[in-house]
């Protein structure tokens, strides 16, 4: 049963088209992945979907009572609500109940415990939650945030980061469950650990998902689907991002053979027609309109290549030495004793959790931060260029093409020649009627893309990027790996984008925690082989819990028998979830039918609590046993 389904659905933004007859339908177990161009229109069709804009033209028609949660890239929140009020702020009637239980307990606590009214409303939404089965939610909320890397839950958004505020959205966007979960760049402020814990979460949910990312590991592992937005067209492809590879290869390959038929058929029609044909009979006319109708028809616009093709400086002997570099934020140490030299042809990529100290050393190096101990060395011919995640040069009101001029007029090109500010802009995909707009009016990638030429009109021979595949749609990214490939000079390079770092470092450098940075040779994939042989080595150093018990089977495959005393523990076990689910039913009667008894809730509130308690660990140690049974 399809969810939702777009009947001819058009979109324009101000002048420039986006996409126009779209008609496609999503079903509830479908797993779609958006990709296109920066500007393509991947996140107005997102938005399309989700309700939040109007098509110009066509119907976007959702399935009655299907819920829809959509978490945009800068997601609005209310800086006074703590994390868990934000994450219990969805719109169902579980939720609803959570948050109202907190709030109340939470004020419960801070007042007199003998106030008869906060009590009897406690113990109404205890029974009510019980229910429903609530409790399992609030359980799976703090283990959600808790793998985000969200642990102070009674913080408010006003004291979280950017990137934490994300995260905290997209729990509260996982946590509904929602009949449709739509995600536009979840993967964006996600360290590489919680991005693979996402793709796993994803894997596994029930729902239908739609998401926009530039992460081709997420991507290819998580969809079973994917809309490509192509000069001004989606196109469906039926499978993940390696099928779409293969299938746009053969399109592509399809495309260019029949353009070069039609071209080769155009010309002999042309040929014939300048022979001088007489359009006197039936058979003459008929050719002379076939080929009036070729030459008339719209030649198909060829996609526009990204073209970096711009100059390095010479680069020297001596780059860049770090010595005994430390630096610390109050009580929080993010370098300790870090010492590192950049040797020639060096492609360095570095990574750590979030706020582990990634940027902090490469605003070090570019000198926007001053090392607390230590010092940097830099070469004298050494032209550094810093690609910072915030884009901090930005001005909005600027015009496109001032911004590239401030740099310079002309901008000189691998092979030696020198361009415009205008031609460069061309090459890097802004037309010229774009280029003299504000740079406010630019999508999220556009911005980086602008920001990305700036950086690099220096012919930097030293590149610091920090977090470059931030909002870059997929096609720039393979360009710039493949810029990068070629590049002559030294490159670090701070990601969480696995694929990314797999195309272009060759070295690892990570942040371990408390200002600890380790090394390790080759690229992402190959640090993660190394982590894995060193937990398996580490696990067979561990001393063993219990002697194995002895074995009168050669196979080592036939499972173990219960001890007798397992097997006691066993029946007792049965026996006390038993009378706990009975006094469970008993207690929350007793509640129900003495709300007004402040006293003897407060007693059975307790006694709930810690029946529950008592109950889950039971369960987990039935549960271990009655498999080994």
């Amino acid at each position: 049963m399809n969810i939702f389904s777009l009947e001819e659905v058009s979109k324009n933004y101000g002048l420039k088209p986006l996409f126009s007859g779209v008609t496609l339908g999503l079903d509830e177990s479908d797993k779609i992945g958006v990709i296109g161009a920066n500007g393509s229109g991947k996140t107005t069709l997102l938005r399309l979907i989700a309700g939040r804009e109007p098509a110009d033209s066509g119907r976007v028609v959702i399935a009655s009572e299907k819920v829809i949660a959509y978490l945009p890239q800068n997601p609005a929140f209310n800086k006074d609500d703590t994390v868990l009020d934000t994450v219990f702020a969805a719109h169902n009637e579980t939720m609803r109940l959570l948050r109202e239980y907190e709030r109340a307990c939470h004020e419960l606590a801070a007042t007199d415990a003998g106030n008869e009214k906060l009590l009897s409303r406690v113990a109404e939404l205890a029974h009510q939650l019980e229910a429903i089965g609530a409790w399992e939610l609030e359980t799976n909320a703090r283990n959600v945030l808790t793998q985000l890397g969200i642990n102070d839950l009674s913080a408010t958004m006003g004291e979280l980061s950017g990137g934490q505020r994300k995260r905290v959205a997209l729990a509260q966007a996982l946590l509904s469950r929602p009949d449709l979960l739509i995600l536009d760049e979840p993967t964006n402020h996600l360290d590489a650990d919680t991005i693979t814990w996402l793709e796993t979460y994803l894997q596994r949910y029930s729902g239908a998902l739609l998401l926009v990312t530039h992460d081709r590991y997420f991507l290819d592992r998580v969809t079973t689907r994917i809309l490509e937005i192509d000069r001004g067209k989606v196109q469906s492809f039926a499978g993940n991002y390696a099928y779409y590879l293969e299938k746009k290869e053969e399109q592509e390959a399809r495309r260019e053979a029949e353009g070069i038929k039609r071209e080769a058929l155009i010309r002999r029609e042309l040929a014939w027609l300048r022979r001088g044909a007489k359009a006197r009979t039936t058979k003459q006319k008929a050719r002379v309109e076939r080929a009036e109708e070729l030459m008339a028809q719209p030649k198909e616009a060829t996609r526009t290549p990204l073209d970096i093709s711009v100059a390095a400086s010479r680069l020297g002997k001596k780059i860049l030495e770090l010595r005994d570099l430390s630096k610390a934020y109050g009580a929080q140490v993010v370098i300790q004793d870090f010492s590192y030299t950049l040797k020639r042809g060096d492609r360095i990529g570095i990574i750590g959790a979030n706020g582990s100290g990634k940027t902090t050393l490469l605003d070090i190096i570019a000198q926007k931060v001053q090392p607390d101990t230590g010092s940097v060395a830099i070469g004298q011919t050494i032209v550094p260029g810093y690609y910072d995640q915030e884009n901090r040069e930005l001005n909005d009101e600027q015009r496109v093409i001032d911004y590239i001029r401030e740099g310079a007029e002309r901008i000189e090109t691998a092979d030696g020649n020198f361009l415009s500010a205008s031609q460069m802009l061309e090459k890097f995909l802004f037309p010229p009627a774009v280029q003299y707009d504000r740079i406010g009016r630019l999508s999220g990638g556009e911005r980086r893309r602008l920001y990305l030429l700036r950086v690099l009109m220096d012919a930097p021979n030293l590149l610091l990027l920090d977090e470059p595949t931030n909002d870059l749609d997929i096609q720039t990214l393979v360009t710039l790996e493949e810029y990068l490939e070629n590049f002559a000079g030294c490159l670090l390079v701070a990601s969480h984008d696995r694929y990314f770092l797999d195309r272009t470092v060759e070295h690892i450098l990570r942040f371990e925690g408390a200002g600890r940075v380790r090394e390790y040779p080759g690229n992402y994939s190959a640090f993660l082989e190394m982590r894995e042989r060193e937990a398996v080595e580490a696990a067979k150093q561990l001393p063993k819990k219990t002697a194995p018990l002895p074995s009168t089977s050669k196979s080592s495959d036939v499972p173990r028998k219960l001890t007798f005393k397992e097997r006691r523990e066993l029946a007792t076990l049965e026996a006390n979830i038993d009378q706990a689910e009975a006094r469970k039913v008993a207690i929350e009667k007793e509640l129900a039918a003495n709300a007004s008894n402040a006293e003897l809730v407060q007693r059975r509130y307790a006694e709930l609590q810690a029946l529950n308690d008592q109950l889950e660990g039971d369960v987990e140690r039935w549960s271990e046993l009655a498999e080994l049974a």
